[in-house]
């Protein structure tokens, strides 16, 4: 009996075990058959894709491309043309010098017994500056007047006695000749006094002097400079390539770094003769007045030379100009797109640059932004930057940018539009 009972338990156990078999049998080859259904080729793979409502390549492609959305507009910065009045120009630096400048120096030796300024004094033309002694001179003066009148004596004694034939004709010429020589003695001593009095050869500003009372001068020392201030010269060092275009009685606009915020005004009064070889240039010198006496020789100046003027130039920013192969270009923003304009540039003038042709007044160029813009007359979304001049408290207008102002704000869009 208890064999019996094993040998059943054992067929159970058999019997489910294929059972189990059977059944992992049947679930197990469905998954290797879709695959294989899946890798068909042909009719049969197009029907069934078909029938599961996968699209045909064709009807993919169709909707894909009905399907795209419209291209985003690119923001960008813009700014608009302006119209202004230009001048070209020409830069340059100098050096003030005064109308007239002499140093003072004695023509003979000697001492100096008086002086007649004080340092920096004005002075008027032919005022006494220094006098040196003059007492060997004024007895060599006197020695020599004493002497012409004894030879204007003996002349006029020889003079009467020629006339009655008591003497010859040879001694009357060399009293006549002994008469001449003692005048111009007399003259050279009076000249060589007049040097010991040291005057003002014009009107002027004395500088600081050198010496003293009591100092012994040689000739040709250095006493003190005097400088005529009532005008001014300066002196310009510019490219030869301006010769052609520089002409007398142009103006000059000076800025000087001892007047900050002044402008002086000068004329061009000369060139010089030749071009300078080693460094290609040329000196012009202009003329200023100062009557306050304000400016001094010496000092340093920033000129520009105005060679013409240029009335309602059209002008925009520097950095909305694209150079490429010699050529320039910008990008105009018409009817809310950005189209690539070739432009002729002019002169270039504290960040802005002059378009000769190309652009209106008024237009939008863009300013920054132009590497997104990756082809011609894409849709963009304009930021405007301020004109040049305006308050700092101005804002700049945000809108889509259509050819018109840009200070209306677009309408709202509707919910669900």
């Amino acid at each position: 009996m208890h064999r019996i009972l094993v040998i059943a338990l054992a067929a159970l156990g058999i019997g489910g075990l294929g059972w189990w078999a059977y059944q992992s049998q049947r679930a197990g080859p469905r998954p290797a058959v879709e695959i294989s259904a899946s890798k068909q080729s042909g009719p049969a793979a197009s029907e069934s894709g078909r029938a599961a409502g996968a699209p045909s390549p064709g009807q993919g492609a169709g909707s894909a491309a009905g399907g795209a959305a419209p291209a985003r507009p690119v923001g960008v910065e813009a700014a608009r043309a302006q119209v202004r009045d230009l001048a070209d120009e020409v830069l340059a630096v100098g050096t003030l010098r005064a109308n007239e400048s002499v140093i003072i120096k004695p023509e003979i030796s000697g001492r100096i017994v008086a002086i007649g300024f004080t340092d920096g004094a004005r002075v008027a033309r032919g005022q006494l500056l220094l006098r040196l002694d003059d007492s060997v001179l004024a007895a060599q003066v006197e020695q020599a007047r004493a002497e012409l009148g004894l030879a204007r004596t003996s002349f006029e004694r020889t003079e009467d006695l020629a006339k009655r034939n008591y003497v010859s004709g040879s001694a009357r010429d060399q009293a006549a000749a002994t008469l001449k020589v003692q005048a111009a003695r007399l003259e050279l001593a009076q000249a060589q006094l007049a040097k010991t009095r040291i005057v003002a050869p014009f009107a002027g500003v004395l500088g600081l002097r050198n010496v003293s009372v009591g100092d012994v001068v040689k000739d040709g020392a250095e006493l003190v400079m005097l400088e005529d201030v009532s005008s001014m010269k300066v002196d310009l060092r510019l490219p030869e390539r301006f010769l052609g275009q520089l002409r007398k009685g142009q103006s000059i606009r000076l800025r000087i770094d001892a007047f900050p915020g002044r402008e002086f005004t000068a004329r061009l009064d000369a060139l010089d003769a030749q071009v300078d070889a080693n460094g290609r240039s040329l000196l012009a010198r202009g003329v200023l007045p100062n009557p306050d006496a304000s400016l001094r020789a010496g000092m340093f100046a920033k000129a520009r030379i105005v060679l013409r003027e240029k009335p309602a130039a059209i002008v925009v920013p520097e950095e909305a100009i694209l150079p490429s192969g010699g050529q320039a270009s910008v990008f105009r923003v018409v009817d809310g797109k950005a189209v690539r304009t070739r432009v002729e540039t002019g002169m270039r003038l504290d960040g802005k640059v002059e378009i000769l042709s190309g652009v209106a007044g008024g237009e939008l160029v863009v300013t920054a932004g132009q590497l997104r813009l990756r082809r011609d007359a894409m849709p963009v979304t304009v930021t405007e930057q301020p004109a040049s001049g305006a308050g700092a408290g101005s804002a700049a207008s945000t809108a889509p940018a259509n050819g018109t102002a840009l200070d209306k704000a677009p309408p709202a869009r509707k919910p669900g539009a």
